[in-house]
């Protein structure tokens, strides 16, 4: 069966009706009413000027078997007649140079002066002014019809305007790199990691060692720099999309990030060797994983699965263990206690943080539990405000607090879980920020009343066996 290209074959049935219709000529008044009665009953085969302009507009160009997209450029407006006859035939109108009306009308008043007073001579031979006005107006033609007729002069205030809406490269100011830095390192998430690793310090059962805490402290800060550095490094072309982080350095292009690598390895490489040199190993070796955790496991599992969250907490549950092991030089119950609090913390904080978040995450890629699972994302943020009461009364058990520690920190987990509780049965705006502000306030809250009602080290000598009694004299 032969198929005939579909332009041979709509040209062939537009020749056909267009004969059909001179044949019907005396009929035609009363065939076209009809036609339009039936062309406006059935709306789909109506044909507007729009269609013909998108098949005349083309932005996709076939070159040697290759498909190359093209942008449409955007000319300036000009006035345009278009002949309804043939639509892929467009002509400019171009501009009529103006006449001065006072040289015209001498010009033809001298012209009516003289063809009065002189009547019968002939004009055949164009005297010299004639020749000059001629030579004027075809000199003028012709600088009107080489010259464009829409020829824009861009000043330099709207060049200026259109430049800086522009995207361009800033230049980066000395005294600016401070604040860059800063940013970069996310210095409110980098001192709330200090300070929870000073909590984990200044818990355990040893004496404290001021130099030892500024050390530990300062590598802490150091490896949670690197960490949030390389965080924005790899994330760049996903918090262009975010409202919350469109306005980070790497984002707006305020440094290179062989700048933001170059400031991230400057932060981790002394952070980590001052950790396991200065303070002990355990200590560095924890500095480490948390990087690694943090940039290679947590940044790649925000866009692939919700597990990212509980990854995170793990992260965030690092530090205060740091400080544990930066002071005692091992692991203890007491250091998984600290761990545990800030890992159950997380939740209802990050979650109700998330919660008003669902459209900035979701636009940048992430999949967080509030965009993909928000029922999940309710009942777990509720879950572990209650473990915090739990782990509360653990901490006596482990002999890192005394008991009055779970009565007096009872109040403020029962509000935290009771925010969390509204949480969950509304899902909305305003429950979701009053259980973020509360977490803000809660843990230092918590870590406060834990220090307060913190064991004395003479008790937990005592409830200590022989040999952990002989460690911790040879080690003061």
């Amino acid at each position: 069966m032969y198929k005939t290209p579909c332009s041979r074959l709509t040209g062939l049935v537009g020749v056909s009706v267009k004969q059909k219709l001179v044949q019907n000529v005396p009929r035609c008044n009363q065939t076209a009413r009809s036609l339009i009665q039936l062309h406006k009953r059935d709306p789909s085969n109506w044909l507007t000027y729009q269609h013909l302009n998108f098949l005349k507009r083309q932005y996709v160009t076939k070159n040697n078997s290759e498909l190359h997209q093209r942008a449409n450029p955007k000319q300036a407006p000009s006035l345009t007649i278009v002949d309804e006859r043939d639509d892929s035939i467009e002509r400019q109108v171009q501009r009529i140079p103006t006449i001065d009306p006072v040289v015209t009308d001498t010009v033809s008043q001298s012209e009516n002066i003289a063809s009065t007073a002189q009547p019968g001579i002939s004009t055949s031979e164009p005297s010299a002014d004639d020749e000059a006005v001629q030579k004027d107006s075809s000199s003028s033609d012709g600088v009107s019809s080489d010259e464009h007729p829409h020829v824009h002069v861009e000043t330099d205030e709207a060049r200026e305007a259109r430049l800086d809406r522009q995207w361009k490269q800033l230049k980066v100011d000395v005294a600016d790199l401070p604040d860059i830095y800063a940013k970069l390192a996310k210095i409110k998430l980098t001192a709330l990691v200090v300070t929870s690793a000073a909590a984990g310090f200044a818990m355990a059962p040893v004496p404290f060692d001021p130099l030892l805490f500024f050390v530990a402290s300062l590598g802490t800060g150091l490896a949670s720099c690197t960490a949030n550095s390389i965080n924005q490094y790899f994330e760049v072309p996903f918090d262009s999309n975010m409202n919350r982080t469109k306005n980070r350095p790497l984002v707006r292009g305020q440094i290179s990030p062989l700048h933001a690598v170059s400031f991230a390895l400057a932060c981790g490489i002394p952070g980590v060797a001052l950790l396991t040199l200065v303070v002990n190993p355990l200590t560095g070796f924890l500095g480490a994983l948390n990087i690694f955790l943090y940039t290679c496991c947590y940044t790649p599992l925000k866009r692939h699965s919700i597990a990212n969250t509980w990854v995170g907490a793990v992260v965030g549950a690092i530090p205060p263990v740091m400080g544990w092991t930066a002071a005692t030089g091992c692991l203890g119950p007491g250091a998984l206690l600290m761990g545990g609090f800030l890992y159950s913390w997380q939740f209802p904080h990050f979650n109700a943080l998330s919660w008003n978040l669902r459209e900035d995450y979701s636009r940048g890629g992430y999949r967080m539990m509030s965009v993909t699972h928000p029922g999940m994302c309710k009942r777990v943020a509720l879950r572990h405000s209650v473990g915090l009461i739990g782990l509360s009364t653990l901490a006596p058990v482990l002999d890192v607090t005394t008991w009055t520690f779970p009565v007096i920190s009872l109040p403020i987990n029962l509000y935290i879980s009771f925010l969390a509780f509204r949480f969950y049965r509304k899902g909305d705006r305003s429950s979701a920020r009053k259980l973020f502000f509360c977490s803000l306030w809660h843990l230092p809250m918590l870590l406060l009343l834990a220090l307060l009602c913190k064991k004395p080290r003479t008790e937990q000598e005592e409830a200590a066996p022989p040999a952990a009694s002989l460690a911790l004299a040879l080690q003061s």
